[in-house]
């Protein structure tokens, strides 16, 4: 399977492996037209405790049935501290992909253009319908019961 890639902008990175057997496609920040928005030049800061959502200069064409995850980097988020938000982008969305991202460290991080911020998953999805029923005999099977967080223990 492919997954159809076009570049917004010309300085854009089309999504890669660093290895054949890597789950994730490592996505690329581009500066877009309305850097000045945000930042003096091209690279983007991203203060303490604060969100910015980073553009990548890409589109892409998500089969229905998939959806496309973007995902932390484990180097960006050990190093930077910064996490991704939540970003899902659907079959039919036509629009670049932004990053959210999240630093959660105590010093302003600064992305540098062509810069690896996160890494793209393609997922199979199952669509389903949602029933309501009227009476609470779900999981009147399981072992688990109701216990929420913590409920399993420590160890």
């Amino acid at each position: 399977m492919n997954l159809k890639v076009y570049k917004v902008r010309k300085e854009a990175k089309l999504p890669t492996r660093a290895h054949k057997t890597d789950v994730g496609m490592d996505l690329y920040y581009c500066p877009n037209e309305n850097k000045k928005l945000y930042n003096e030049d091209e690279r983007y800061h991203i203060p303490p405790r604060e969100s910015r959502l980073l553009s990548t200069g890409i589109k892409a064409e998500v089969p229905y049935g998939y959806m496309l995850e973007i995902k932390n980097k484990s180097g960006v988020a050990l190093k930077k501290q910064l996490l991704v938000g939540a970003c899902v982008v659907d079959p039919g969305y036509d629009g670049e992909i932004y990053v959210n991202l999240h630093n959660i460290g105590h010093k302003t991080q600064v992305i540098q253009p062509g810069q690896k911020i996160a890494q793209a998953v393609l997922i199979p999805i199952i669509h389903c319908e949602v029933e309501e029923v009227f009476e609470d005999n779900l999981n009147k099977h399981s072992l688990r019961g109701s216990g929420a967080f913590g409920s399993t223990g420590d160890k």
